[in-house]
C-alpha cells in the first residue's frame, strides 16, 4: 500500500502462477480447449515478464525523457495538422502491471476458475516466447480479421520480428492481392469475407473467448456500424475534444499489413486534421472505440457537398498484433497443439522454459 498526495493505491503482490490463473480465466473462458490454454498461458507470462527482463525503458520522448502511458506527436504542415498518438504499456511507476486492458484483464486470486486452467498452467509453467535470447513482447487481441498487423503500426517505431504480418490461414487466401498496406487491395479485403481461423461464427468456439455480453454478436470478423451527420460530428467533438463543424470526409491516409488504419485524415467545416494510431483513430470515431481501424468509408445523402449518412465496413476485433485469440480457439479445436498455435503467430519465436 502506498499514498501519492491525497490518493491511497493499493498493490496485490502475488506469484506469476497466480496471477496467470486469474488472466486465463479472465481473458477468456475457463472452459476453453486445453491447447488454446496453454498457448494464452505461455503469452500472457511472457508479456508480463518481457518488460521485467530489463527496468530500462524500451522507448523516450522526443526530448529524450523516460516513456508515458501516451506518446504524442503534434505538429503542422501549411494545411492539415497532425495528432499521432499511441498507449505504452510502460506507465505504472509502482507496480508492474494493472488490472485493466491497458494490461491483462485480472480479476483476483477469487476469479473462478477450472482444473483445465490450472493444469494448463502447471503443464507450461516457467514457459515462455523467446526471440534471440530475450522473452518476446508477446501481444495479442480478439480478431486479426485474417492478417495480423506489425507492432510498430500500433505503438512506437520499434520493429520486433516476431510481431509481423502473418496470414490467419493454412494458406494464402486466393483471389487476393495481400499487400494491404494499398488503399485498392486494403478495401477489396475488408468489403470481402475471406477464409481464415478466425472467420468463424461457431458459438460454442467462440464462448472458449467472448465473455457472454461479448457473444450478442457474431459481427467482428467481419462488420459495419453507420452514423447520421449530426450524430458523427458530436462524438468527434466530444471524444477528440476537437469542434470539427459538419464533417466533410473521412479519407484512409496510411494503412498496416492488416488493413488497419495508422493514419486518418478528418475533414471538417472548421478543421482539417490527420489522426493516429489505429487506437486513437478507433476512440474518435465510437462512444466507446471502434472494434478496430481496419475500416472503409462509404459516404451517402450529400447536400451542398455535406453527407449526410457515414457506413465504415470494418474488419477485425483490436489491434490485431500477434495471437488472434478467436483464431487460436479454432486452430485448437481442429487439432493444432498449443506450440503450433503460438508459432503460427509469432514468427520466428521459440519457446523455453526459464524456471522449474
Amino acid at each position: 500500500m502506498i499514498i501519492v498526495g491525497d490518493k491511497l493505491t493499493v498493490i496485490n503482490e502475488i506469484k506469476v502462477e497466480d496471477y496467470l490463473t486469474s488472466v486465463i480465466s479472465s481473458e477468456m473462458s475457463a472452459n476453453a480447449s486445453d491447447e488454446l490454454l496453454k498457448a494464452h498461458a505461455v503469452i500472457s507470462r511472457s508479456w508480463l515478464l518481457c518488460p521485467l527482463q530489463s527496468r530500462e525503458p524500451r522507448t523516450k520522448n522526443q526530448d529524450g525523457k523516460n516513456g508515458t502511458e501516451k506518446k504524442t506527436i503534434n505538429y503542422k504542415l501549411p494545411t492539415t495538422n497532425y495528432l499521432i498518438k499511441w498507449y505504452e504499456r510502460d506507465a505504472h511507476t509502482h507496480f508492474d502491471v494493472c488490472a485493466d486492458d491497458h494490461c491483462q484483464r485480472y480479476q483476483g486470486i477469487t476469479r473462478a476458475s477450472t482444473q483445465s486452467v490450472e493444469k494448463a498452467i502447471e503443464a507450461t509453467r516457467g514457459e515462455v516466447l523467446m526471440f534471440e535470447d530475450k522473452i518476446c513482447d508477446a501481444r495479442y487481441s480478439k480478431s486479426c480479421g485474417g492478417i495480423s498487423e506489425t507492432f510498430e503500426n500500433c505503438w512506437a517505431p520499434v520493429h520486433y520480428p516476431y510481431l509481423t504480418k502473418v496470414i490467419d490461414n493454412s494458406t494464402k487466401p486466393k483471389g487476393f492481392e495481400l499487400d494491404l498496406t494499398l488503399e485498392e487491395n486494403a478495401v477489396k479485403w475488408i468489403r470481402q469475407s475471406p477464409e481464415a481461423f478466425c472467420n468463424t461464427t461457431d458459438k460454442r468456439v467462440l464462448s472458449q473467448v467472448l465473455n457472454n455480453y461479448d457473444q450478442e454478436t457474431t459481427d467482428f470478423y467481419r462488420w459495419k456500424i453507420e452514423y447520421r451527420q449530426a450524430e458523427l460530428a458530436e462524438i468527434i467533438h466530444r471524444r477528440s475534444g476537437i469542434d470539427f463543424g459538419e464533417i466533410v470526409d473521412l479519407i484512409p491516409v496510411k494503412r498496416g499489413e492488416s488493413g488497419r488504419l495508422i493514419e486518418l485524415k478528418i475533414i471538417g467545416t472548421k478543421k482539417t486534421i490527420i489522426v493516429g494510431k489505429e487506437l486513437e483513430i478507433r476512440k474518435w470515431l465510437s462512444d466507446s472505440h471502434l472494434y478496430s481501424s481496419a475500416f472503409v468509408i462509404d459516404k451517402s445523402e450529400i447536400i451542398d457537398n455535406i453527407p449526410q449518412h457515414f457506413t465504415l465496413s470494418g474488419a477485425g476485433w483490436g489491434h490485431g498484433v500477434g495471437l488472434c485469440q478467436i483464431g487460436a480457439a479454432v486452430m485448437g479445436e481442429i487439432g493444432y497443439l498449443y506450440n503450433q498455435i503460438l508459432l503460427h503467430y509469432f514468427t520466428g519465436a521459440e519457446l523455453k522454459r526459464i524456471y522449474p
